[in-house]
């Protein structure tokens, strides 16, 4: 199922969803002061207004949209301006500003089930659907909580994804991102490698409801479960993005840690049982790290992102852990232990705040001697094949991270075509 283009009557929608749980969750004053703080960014305010009652640093949408896609030339904008839409152009301006000055306590109800989950249903009412074509169910056991999407519930999977969702550790919900799972499901069936391609999507506790370890924990307690549907790790695809990305690495490190001292994260019958393979899209390798940078072109928020880091490890001697932070490591030997059968994709943007730490991490894979490709999109900017699965104009732009990434799963996991097809 591969939804249209985000329209505006979509986001007005998503609004309506909106605003009765953001009173529900956050209250009625917290949520209207929130939305006056905002509209000197979304509005054209007086001057007055711009110097003595809203901060100056406040950067007004209509005013730099239209000075930079106006009167900039080419070469003096922005690389993402200068290959994006008005429509994406304007969304990202208005992420940018909610990621740096909207709190995450309100920003989280942004991504919640309550509202991802209507809006879902609204677009597929939109397009033609009453009902989803790929099954999906909620998963709770031992310790694991989140979503099972598979196409033919009453047969066995021939490849599963276990995705884990960014979002900074403090906001972000599997429900907001089954748009896109249910998308990366219906390509794999089509690449016709696989008849029966699923997913499982890790629900994990948010900051500052819980701290590392507990998401490691309920990370852990996910692949046991997904161990006991499939029974063969090699067709099992470790997946994710951002701060998902981050709790994916963990995982992975610590199938690989075979001297772990560590009580704090038991192994729990996983050590060495190795995925086939690992897919992260543009992964917060490092917790915190002097390299990440602000980008004209990104709307990440290089200060905000080493305030969410210090709220998930809650003990700031963790914040060099490799098992918290897995760009920390640099035991090629670890690694290697921990390196799937058919190895590492990583897909990224140029332009985002956590591209040379991926880098760096890309390089320390390669020394190691391990299989690692990547993707490094040109003026890409964070996360991108997930956004622009909402905000292309084109089917084909929509979908190009995606296919690029179902083109390294097939290839590295799927059956040869003929045998798919007998």
């Amino acid at each position: 199922m591969i939804l249209g283009q985000v329209s505006w009557l979509d986001c007005f929608v998503f609004l309506v969803f909106l605003a009765p749980r953001l009173i529900f969750n956050v209250g009625f004053f917290p949520t209207l002061f929130c939305g006056l703080q905002a509209l000197p960014f979304l509005s054209m305010p007086t001057l007055f207004l711009e110097l003595y009652t809203f901060p100056q640093q406040i950067i007004k949408l209509p005013f730099t949209f239209l000075y930079e896609r106006l009167l900039l030339s080419p070469e003096h904008q922005s690389p993402f301006v200068q290959q994006a839409s008005w429509f994406e152009d304007v969304v990202i301006r208005c992420v940018r500003y909610a990621f740096a000055c909207i709190p995450a306590e309100i920003g989280r109800v942004f991504f919640s089930k309550y509202v991802a989950l209507p809006f879902l249903r609204f677009r597929m009412l939109r397009h033609g659907y009453f009902r989803s074509p790929i099954h999906w169910n909620e998963a709770k056991q031992n310790g694991f909580e989140g979503i099972w999407i598979i196409p033919d519930p009453s047969s066995k999977p021939d490849v599963v994804i276990y995705y884990a969702h960014g979002g900074g550790f403090s906001m972000g919900s599997s429900y907001f991102y089954l748009e896109f799972l249910l998308a990366l499901v219906s390509l794999l069936k089509t690449s016709k490698k696989f008849q029966n391609p699923a997913i499982l999507a890790l629900e994990y506790t948010l900051v500052p409801d819980a701290s590392y370890p507990i998401q490691l924990h309920q990370a852990i307690a996910g692949y046991k479960y997904l161990l006991s549907i499939t029974h063969d790790p090699s067709q099992i695809v470790f997946s994710g993005d951002s701060a998902g990305a981050t709790i994916i690495l963990s995982l992975l490190l610590h199938i690989g840690n075979k001297n772990s001292k560590n009580t704090a994260v038991p192994q729990g019958g996983i050590e060495g049982v190795v995925p086939g393979m690992v897919a992260l899209i543009s992964p917060w390798t490092t917790l915190v790290s002097h390299k990440h940078r602000n980008t004209a072109s990104d709307y990440l928020d290089a200060d905000n992102l080493h305030e969410y880091a210090l709220q998930y490890v809650a003990n700031r001697l963790s914040i060099d852990d490799p098992l918290a932070s897995p760009g920390n490591c640099k035991d090629v030997t670890w690694w290697r232990n921990a390196t799937p059968s058919k190895g590492f994709f990583f897909s990224y943007g140029a332009e985002e705040v956590f591209a040379p730490e991926i880098r760096d991490l890309i390089k320390v894979l390669d020394r190691a001697g391990v299989p690692v490709e990547y993707q490094e999109a040109e003026a890409g900017i964070h996360a991108w094949p997930v956004v622009s699965l909402f905000l292309c104009s084109t089917k084909e732009k929509r979908l190009k991270g995606l296919q690029v990434i179902v083109k390294q799963i097939s290839t590295r996991l799927g059956a040869p075509a003929a045998l798919t097809s007998a």
